[in-house]
Protein backbone atom coordinates (compact mmCIF):
# COMPACT_ATOMS: atom_id res chain seq x y z
CA UNK A 1 0.00 0.00 0.00
CA UNK A 2 1.01 3.50 -1.03
CA UNK A 3 1.82 5.25 2.86
CA UNK A 4 0.08 8.67 0.94
CA UNK A 5 -3.17 6.42 0.48
CA UNK A 6 -5.61 6.04 3.59
CA UNK A 7 -6.57 2.15 3.73
CA UNK A 8 -10.36 2.17 3.75
CA UNK A 9 -12.49 -0.47 5.65
CA UNK A 10 -15.85 -1.60 6.36
CA UNK A 11 -18.34 -4.55 6.93
CA UNK A 12 -21.26 -5.46 4.16
CA UNK A 13 -24.22 -7.98 4.90
CA UNK A 14 -25.75 -9.97 1.98
CA UNK A 15 -29.63 -10.45 2.55
CA UNK A 16 -31.68 -11.74 0.61
CA UNK A 17 -34.72 -14.68 0.41
CA UNK A 18 -33.35 -18.17 0.57
CA UNK A 19 -31.65 -19.33 -1.98
CA UNK A 20 -31.08 -16.49 -4.03
CA UNK A 21 -27.79 -17.22 -4.53
CA UNK A 22 -25.78 -15.19 -1.38
CA UNK A 23 -23.04 -17.82 -0.95
CA UNK A 24 -22.65 -18.03 -4.53
CA UNK A 25 -21.72 -14.68 -5.03
CA UNK A 26 -19.54 -14.07 -1.80
CA UNK A 27 -17.10 -17.59 -2.98
CA UNK A 28 -17.50 -15.63 -6.43
CA UNK A 29 -16.04 -12.67 -4.19
CA UNK A 30 -13.62 -14.80 -2.28
CA UNK A 31 -12.55 -16.99 -5.04
CA UNK A 32 -12.45 -20.04 -2.84
CA UNK A 33 -15.12 -21.87 -1.32
CA UNK A 34 -16.20 -20.61 2.53
CA UNK A 35 -19.71 -21.04 2.38
CA UNK A 36 -21.97 -24.21 1.48
CA UNK A 37 -23.94 -23.81 -1.74
CA UNK A 38 -27.03 -26.08 -2.62
CA UNK A 39 -30.06 -25.78 -4.38
CA UNK A 40 -32.24 -26.25 -1.07
CA UNK A 41 -33.45 -23.20 0.56
CA UNK A 42 -31.93 -22.75 3.64
CA UNK A 43 -28.65 -23.92 3.55
CA UNK A 44 -26.85 -21.19 5.36
CA UNK A 45 -27.34 -21.21 9.14
CA UNK A 46 -24.72 -18.72 10.86
CA UNK A 47 -22.91 -15.44 9.78
CA UNK A 48 -20.58 -16.64 7.39
CA UNK A 49 -17.57 -13.54 7.29
CA UNK A 50 -15.94 -13.34 4.19
CA UNK A 51 -12.77 -11.33 4.51
CA UNK A 52 -11.54 -9.57 0.95
CA UNK A 53 -8.60 -7.92 1.37
CA UNK A 54 -6.39 -5.85 -1.02
CA UNK A 55 -3.82 -3.35 -0.68
CA UNK A 56 -6.15 -0.25 -0.42
CA UNK A 57 -8.99 -1.86 1.79
CA UNK A 58 -10.67 -4.51 3.55
CA UNK A 59 -14.56 -5.63 3.16
CA UNK A 60 -15.40 -8.04 5.40
CA UNK A 61 -19.01 -9.69 4.28
CA UNK A 62 -21.57 -11.12 5.95
CA UNK A 63 -23.80 -13.88 4.38
CA UNK A 64 -27.04 -13.93 6.25
CA UNK A 65 -29.45 -17.07 6.42
CA UNK A 66 -32.05 -16.41 4.05
CA UNK A 67 -34.86 -14.08 5.55
CA UNK A 68 -38.72 -16.24 5.52
CA UNK A 69 -41.41 -17.49 7.86
CA UNK A 70 -39.80 -19.82 10.72
CA UNK A 71 -41.63 -23.03 11.75
CA UNK A 72 -39.27 -24.15 14.63
CA UNK A 73 -36.39 -22.71 17.11
CA UNK A 74 -33.63 -23.28 14.68
CA UNK A 75 -35.72 -21.32 11.92
CA UNK A 76 -36.51 -18.46 14.42
CA UNK A 77 -32.69 -17.98 15.29
CA UNK A 78 -31.47 -18.23 11.39
CA UNK A 79 -34.52 -14.91 10.80
CA UNK A 80 -33.16 -13.23 13.91
CA UNK A 81 -29.25 -13.94 12.97
CA UNK A 82 -30.02 -12.14 9.42
CA UNK A 83 -32.39 -9.34 10.84
CA UNK A 84 -29.93 -8.68 13.67
CA UNK A 85 -26.60 -7.36 11.23
CA UNK A 86 -28.30 -4.95 9.02
CA UNK A 87 -27.89 -1.86 11.65
CA UNK A 88 -24.47 -3.07 12.28
CA UNK A 89 -23.20 -2.78 9.27
CA UNK A 90 -21.79 0.14 6.40
CA UNK A 91 -23.73 -1.11 3.80
CA UNK A 92 -26.51 -4.21 2.88
CA UNK A 93 -26.59 -5.84 0.04
CA UNK A 94 -30.57 -6.83 -0.91
CA UNK A 95 -29.75 -9.37 -3.58
CA UNK A 96 -32.88 -10.88 -5.24
CA UNK A 97 -33.18 -13.78 -8.32
CA UNK A 98 -34.58 -11.97 -11.35
CA UNK A 99 -35.70 -15.21 -12.80
CA UNK A 100 -38.50 -15.34 -9.53
CA UNK A 101 -41.17 -12.79 -9.62
CA UNK A 102 -41.43 -10.58 -6.82
CA UNK A 103 -42.71 -12.41 -3.50
CA UNK A 104 -44.03 -11.83 -0.06
CA UNK A 105 -40.46 -12.54 1.43
CA UNK A 106 -39.10 -10.19 -0.60
CA UNK A 107 -41.61 -7.37 0.51
CA UNK A 108 -41.40 -8.70 4.02
CA UNK A 109 -37.43 -8.37 3.30
CA UNK A 110 -38.07 -4.57 2.02
CA UNK A 111 -40.13 -3.53 4.82
CA UNK A 112 -37.63 -4.05 7.47
CA UNK A 113 -34.80 -2.44 5.36
CA UNK A 114 -36.49 0.93 4.58
CA UNK A 115 -36.30 1.33 8.89
CA UNK A 116 -32.32 0.84 8.62
CA UNK A 117 -30.03 4.19 8.08
CA UNK A 118 -27.38 1.84 6.25
CA UNK A 119 -27.04 2.23 2.61
CA UNK A 120 -28.95 -0.71 0.57
CA UNK A 121 -27.87 -1.76 -3.09
CA UNK A 122 -30.51 -3.61 -4.97
CA UNK A 123 -28.30 -6.55 -6.69
CA UNK A 124 -29.96 -8.26 -9.06
CA UNK A 125 -28.95 -11.87 -9.73
CA UNK A 126 -28.77 -14.27 -12.34
CA UNK A 127 -29.20 -11.98 -15.04
CA UNK A 128 -28.01 -14.70 -17.63
CA UNK A 129 -31.42 -16.13 -17.07
CA UNK A 130 -33.38 -13.47 -18.14
CA UNK A 131 -33.72 -10.94 -21.38
CA UNK A 132 -31.77 -7.34 -21.19
CA UNK A 133 -35.19 -6.10 -22.15
CA UNK A 134 -36.73 -8.03 -19.06
CA UNK A 135 -34.17 -6.53 -16.44
CA UNK A 136 -35.84 -2.40 -16.72
CA UNK A 137 -38.94 -3.36 -15.47
CA UNK A 138 -37.71 -6.05 -12.80
CA UNK A 139 -35.68 -3.14 -11.20
CA UNK A 140 -38.92 -0.14 -11.64
CA UNK A 141 -40.94 -3.12 -10.10
CA UNK A 142 -38.55 -2.67 -6.68
CA UNK A 143 -38.04 0.55 -6.98
CA UNK A 144 -41.72 1.58 -6.60
CA UNK A 145 -41.39 -0.92 -3.26
CA UNK A 146 -38.56 1.24 -2.20
CA UNK A 147 -35.66 3.71 -2.95
CA UNK A 148 -32.14 1.78 -3.27
CA UNK A 149 -28.98 3.78 -3.35
CA UNK A 150 -27.38 1.41 -5.68
CA UNK A 151 -28.37 -1.31 -8.64
CA UNK A 152 -26.45 -3.60 -9.63
CA UNK A 153 -27.38 -6.59 -12.09
CA UNK A 154 -24.25 -9.72 -11.70
CA UNK A 155 -24.06 -13.51 -12.88
CA UNK A 156 -23.00 -15.11 -9.14
CA UNK A 157 -22.47 -18.33 -10.90
CA UNK A 158 -19.94 -16.67 -13.28
CA UNK A 159 -18.54 -13.52 -12.04
CA UNK A 160 -20.45 -11.51 -14.66
CA UNK A 161 -20.29 -8.10 -12.93
CA UNK A 162 -19.23 -8.63 -9.87
CA UNK A 163 -15.46 -6.69 -10.37
CA UNK A 164 -18.31 -3.34 -10.36
CA UNK A 165 -20.47 -4.59 -7.43
CA UNK A 166 -17.03 -4.29 -5.90
CA UNK A 167 -16.01 -1.20 -7.02
CA UNK A 168 -19.35 0.24 -6.01
CA UNK A 169 -19.20 -1.05 -2.80
CA UNK A 170 -15.42 0.32 -2.77
CA UNK A 171 -16.37 3.95 -3.53
CA UNK A 172 -18.99 3.91 -0.08
CA UNK A 173 -16.07 2.61 2.18
CA UNK A 174 -14.34 5.29 4.40
CA UNK A 175 -10.93 4.95 6.08
CA UNK A 176 -10.17 2.51 8.42
CA UNK A 177 -8.46 0.09 10.01
CA UNK A 178 -7.35 -4.01 8.80
CA UNK A 179 -9.48 -5.93 10.95
CA UNK A 180 -7.94 -9.14 9.74
CA UNK A 181 -4.44 -10.38 8.51
CA UNK A 182 -4.24 -9.98 4.81
CA UNK A 183 -4.61 -14.19 4.27
CA UNK A 184 -7.53 -14.54 6.46
CA UNK A 185 -10.55 -15.62 4.49
CA UNK A 186 -13.10 -16.10 6.80
CA UNK A 187 -13.56 -15.48 11.17
CA UNK A 188 -15.08 -19.08 11.65
CA UNK A 189 -12.38 -21.59 12.78
CA UNK A 190 -11.45 -24.19 10.22
CA UNK A 191 -13.47 -27.08 11.86
CA UNK A 192 -16.70 -24.73 11.10
CA UNK A 193 -15.85 -24.43 7.46
CA UNK A 194 -14.81 -28.39 7.56
CA UNK A 195 -18.35 -29.57 9.17
CA UNK A 196 -20.27 -27.25 6.70
CA UNK A 197 -18.59 -28.96 3.86
CA UNK A 198 -19.79 -32.24 5.09
CA UNK A 199 -22.84 -30.83 5.38
CA UNK A 200 -22.90 -29.82 2.08
CA UNK A 201 -22.39 -33.11 0.54
CA UNK A 202 -25.21 -34.60 2.70
CA UNK A 203 -28.05 -31.97 0.71
CA UNK A 204 -26.31 -32.59 -2.21
CA UNK A 205 -26.29 -36.60 -2.31
CA UNK A 206 -29.43 -37.27 0.02
CA UNK A 207 -31.40 -35.21 -2.01
CA UNK A 208 -35.35 -34.71 -0.93
CA UNK A 209 -34.74 -37.60 1.92
CA UNK A 210 -33.36 -35.36 4.09
CA UNK A 211 -34.75 -32.07 4.70
CA UNK A 212 -32.58 -29.42 7.03
CA UNK A 213 -32.96 -31.93 9.86
CA UNK A 214 -28.95 -32.26 9.57
CA UNK A 215 -26.09 -30.53 11.85
CA UNK A 216 -22.19 -31.77 11.73
CA UNK A 217 -20.19 -31.89 14.46
CA UNK A 218 -16.54 -31.78 14.34
CA UNK A 219 -14.98 -33.91 16.97
CA UNK A 220 -11.71 -33.68 16.50
CA UNK A 221 -8.93 -32.51 13.71
CA UNK A 222 -5.31 -33.77 14.80
CA UNK A 223 -2.01 -33.67 12.57
CA UNK A 224 -1.43 -37.14 12.24
CA UNK A 225 2.08 -36.35 10.16
CA UNK A 226 3.73 -33.80 8.30
CA UNK A 227 1.36 -34.36 5.62
CA UNK A 228 -1.48 -36.00 6.75
CA UNK A 229 -4.70 -34.01 8.86
CA UNK A 230 -7.13 -36.76 10.80
CA UNK A 231 -10.71 -35.32 11.35
CA UNK A 232 -13.56 -37.15 12.75
CA UNK A 233 -16.75 -35.78 12.64
CA UNK A 234 -20.75 -36.50 13.59
CA UNK A 235 -23.42 -36.37 11.18
CA UNK A 236 -26.68 -35.78 13.74
CA UNK A 237 -30.06 -36.40 12.15
CA UNK A 238 -33.08 -36.32 13.74
CA UNK A 239 -34.88 -39.80 13.25
CA UNK A 240 -33.45 -43.50 12.58
CA UNK A 241 -35.17 -44.00 9.49
CA UNK A 242 -32.51 -40.56 8.05
CA UNK A 243 -29.85 -42.38 10.09
CA UNK A 244 -30.13 -45.15 7.42
CA UNK A 245 -30.46 -42.89 4.34
CA UNK A 246 -27.37 -41.22 5.17
CA UNK A 247 -25.47 -44.47 5.65
CA UNK A 248 -26.67 -46.38 2.99
CA UNK A 249 -26.90 -49.81 1.24
CA UNK A 250 -23.47 -51.25 3.19
CA UNK A 251 -22.42 -47.84 4.07
CA UNK A 252 -22.20 -46.27 0.41
CA UNK A 253 -24.42 -43.25 1.27
CA UNK A 254 -21.74 -42.29 3.71
CA UNK A 255 -18.57 -43.51 2.10
CA UNK A 256 -19.39 -40.76 -0.97
CA UNK A 257 -20.28 -38.23 1.38
CA UNK A 258 -16.90 -38.79 2.69
CA UNK A 259 -14.95 -38.51 -0.41
CA UNK A 260 -17.08 -35.76 -1.81
CA UNK A 261 -16.24 -34.11 1.78
CA UNK A 262 -12.65 -35.03 1.82
CA UNK A 263 -11.49 -33.33 -1.61
CA UNK A 264 -12.79 -30.42 -0.62
CA UNK A 265 -11.20 -30.05 2.54
CA UNK A 266 -7.71 -30.93 1.33
CA UNK A 267 -7.93 -27.83 -0.93
CA UNK A 268 -9.18 -25.68 2.14
CA UNK A 269 -6.38 -27.48 4.29
CA UNK A 270 -4.11 -27.48 1.38
CA UNK A 271 -2.94 -30.88 3.44
CA UNK A 272 -4.13 -34.55 2.69
CA UNK A 273 -7.00 -35.82 4.97
CA UNK A 274 -7.90 -38.72 6.64
CA UNK A 275 -11.98 -38.52 7.07
CA UNK A 276 -13.90 -40.56 9.91
CA UNK A 277 -17.59 -39.72 9.66
CA UNK A 278 -20.25 -41.14 12.25
CA UNK A 279 -23.99 -40.71 12.17
CA UNK A 280 -26.14 -40.11 15.32
CA UNK A 281 -30.31 -39.85 16.14
CA UNK A 282 -31.09 -36.51 18.46
CA UNK A 283 -34.45 -36.69 18.36
CA UNK A 284 -36.18 -33.15 17.35
CA UNK A 285 -33.00 -31.30 18.05
CA UNK A 286 -34.10 -28.39 15.74
CA UNK A 287 -36.63 -27.45 18.35
CA UNK A 288 -34.23 -28.29 21.84
CA UNK A 289 -32.22 -24.86 22.87
CA UNK A 290 -29.40 -27.31 24.51
CA UNK A 291 -28.97 -29.37 21.17
CA UNK A 292 -28.94 -25.91 19.47
CA UNK A 293 -26.34 -24.44 21.40
CA UNK A 294 -24.27 -27.73 21.45
CA UNK A 295 -24.19 -27.82 17.63
CA UNK A 296 -23.53 -24.33 17.17
CA UNK A 297 -26.22 -22.40 17.44
CA UNK A 298 -25.37 -19.85 20.27
CA UNK A 299 -28.02 -16.92 20.45
CA UNK A 300 -25.12 -14.70 22.09
CA UNK A 301 -22.49 -14.99 19.44
CA UNK A 302 -25.19 -13.58 16.68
Amino acid sequence: MNNNEKFKSGFVSIVGRPNVGKSTLLNQIMGEKITITSDKAQTTRNRIQGIYTTDEEQVVFIDTPGIHKPKHQLGQFMVDSALSTLNEVDMVLFMINVSEKMGPGDRFIMERLRNIHTPVFLVLNQIDKVHPDKLLPIIEAYQNEMEFDEVIPVSAIDGNNVDRLLEVISSYLEEGPQYYPSDQVSDHPEYFIVQELIREKVLQLTREEIPHSVAVITESMQRESENLIEVQATIVVERSSQKGIIIGKQGSMLKEIGTRARKDIEILLGNKIYLELWVKVADDWRDTPRDLNRFGYKDEEY
